[in-house]
């Protein structure tokens, strides 16, 4: 694909100086815990972690991808937010966040800020 895009399609692609961040995540449960504490747990988590910092979270229990509710990029801070919250749960074991990383293009380098 061309490299000399217009500035239309470098947002329509999410490229360049539209590049989105996001951050992946880990989680392992207790192996004690019920089915119901793991809903009630993710329950809590979306509501308190992810829409309660402007986030969305795309994936499965254990496994994921965090990006920012609009267009945009997850910032540091609410990177930290969220594992803070998530140190703060008993239900978990093992809790793994990636550093930020291109939500859309994983396998791209985060454009430097200008």
């Amino acid at each position: 694909m061309a490299t000399n895009r217009s500035r239309r399609l470098r947002k329509k692609l999410c490229v360049g100086e539209f590049q989105e961040l996001g951050f992946e995540l880990n989680l392992e449960f207790k192996e004690d815990l019920t089915e119901e504490a793991v809903d009630a747990f993710l329950d809590a988590f979306l509501v308190e972690a992810m829409d309660a910092n402007g986030l969305d979270y795309v994936g499965g229990d254990d496994f994921g991808l965090v990006c920012s509710a609009k267009r945009g990029s997850v910032t540091e801070a609410q990177r930290a937010a969220v594992e803070a919250w998530l140190k703060a749960r008993n239900e978990l074991t093992k809790i793994e966040l990636s550093p930020l990383l291109d939500a859309w293009y994983p396998e791209n380098e985060i454009n430097p800020v200008a």
